[in-house]
Formats: C-alpha cells, structure tokens, sequence
C-alpha cells in the first residue's frame, strides 16, 4: 500500500471510532494547511510502517470527548485511545505508543506529514479537527510482517493484556447516571468465550477461570492475523 493510500486509510478508521453526536468525514487537506491551535493529542507507532499522528480538537469536539469520558478517571488521551488504535491497525501489526497531550506544531508543519480536516456532517461541515499523520519509513516487503531483527528491538517492551467479558453501548447521559447496584447487560451469554486484548488489539479467546483465588484466563484460541482485524 502506498503512503498516500495507508494515511487515507488510517484517517477514515480514526474518525470512524471519535466519539461525536454526528457522523465525521477525513478530507486530504493542501501542503502547509494547518489548525488555528496546535495543542493536540499525539502518539507514535512502531510497525511496518512506523508513523507519528496528531489529533488537534476544536472547543466543541474537546467538550464533546471530555463529556464522553465521564466523571470517572478517564483523560482525553483515554478516551481517543480507541481510535488511534484503529488507524494504527491500518498500518500493519506493531506497537502504540502512550496517547499524549502536548504541542503538536510541528508535525502539522512537517512537509512530509498528511493533514486531514476532520468534518462533521450535522454541524454544518464545520471543522471537528485536525489530524497529522507522518509516516516514518515503509517496509520494502510491502506492508507485511516485522523481520525477527526489528522485532528483537521491541522484545523487552510491556503491553497491557486484558481480557473482556462483554461489551455494551450506553448514552453518556445513561453512564452518568449510574448508580451502585445498577445492573448493566453485556453483549454476551454465560459461558461464551472471552476477548484477549493485547494493547486493545484482539489476539485470542479464553475461558475466565479462578486460581488461587485470583482470577485468571485459560487461552482457548490464538487467533490469526485475518482473525484479529475488524
């Protein structure tokens, strides 16, 4: 995939997962286009094709993520987690960096970066955010996997595993109004399998069993590359 096609890419799956009451759209913008702000939310990624990206939010697109986060102990950073996630995802299996505030001027500025105006349809097109994406070196084989010598690099490297249970999806006004001894509905009946995340990313099922009074997860399928995309 070339580079100008792999930042589409990335760029359409990230505003897929933003949160925002309407549907959002990425539009290539010209070289030298840049926000009025340049504080943003920012991470790096090592893969295939290693890549920086920038995500920088107008006032109503931060109010609307920050409200999205909740009362609880949730950062923007956390709450745009998800969607860097899937734009990386774009970009071949690797490792994403910690989600980060901070100046992103210049990447915005860099001449080899992608800039996309982020849209959203239901406010008049008016602009959402902007999102940088540069994209470090490409791998000559054409997007696969690392080489065993790139990945000896990243061996040592800790990455959060997590084992869900079930998912649902609530209205911000529902989860702020949660209460102890509500009961929230997953998606799932008892007994079926649990997702093995890697770093958000599904990498196999399992089945939740107890050891020493701790909890534990008992891998019941390692899931291929095919598998885990989507």
């Amino acid at each position: 995939m070339s580079t100008t096609l792999a930042t589409q890419a990335a760029a359409s799956a990230l505003v897929t997962l933003l949160p925002s009451p309407s549907p959002l759209s990425a539009s290539l913008q010209p070289a030298g286009a840049v926000p009025a702000g340049t504080m943003g939310v920012a991470v790096d990624y090592v893969g295939p094709q290693s890549a920086e990206l920038a995500l920088v939010l107008s006032s109503r697109a931060a109010d609307s993520l920050r409200v999205a986060g909740g009362a609880g102990p949730f950062s923007l950073a956390d709450v745009l987690r998800p969607a860097f996630e899937a734009a990386t995802a774009e970009l071949g299996s690797g490792v994403l960096g910690e989600v980060s505030e901070h100046d992103s001027a210049a990447l915005f500025a860099d001449s080899g970066a992608a800039v996309f105006q982020v849209l959203d349809g239901g406010a008049g097109q008016d602009p959402f955010a902007w999102l940088a994406i540069k994209i470090r070196n490409s791998a000559g084989n054409g997007g696969g996997e690392l080489s065993a010598a790139k990945l000896g690099r990243i061996h040592d490297v800790e990455m959060a595993l997590s084992v869900v249970i079930g998912r649902t999806r609530m209205s911000v006004a529902n989860v702020l109004g949660l209460e102890p001894g509500n009961v929230v509905d997953l998606d799932r009946s008892a007994g079926s399998p649990a997702d093995v995340l890697l770093n958000g990313r599904l990498i196999a099922h399992g089945e939740v069993v107890v050891v020493d009074q701790d909890y534990a997860v008992r891998i019941t399928k390692i899931l291929d590359t095919a598998e885990t995309v989507g």
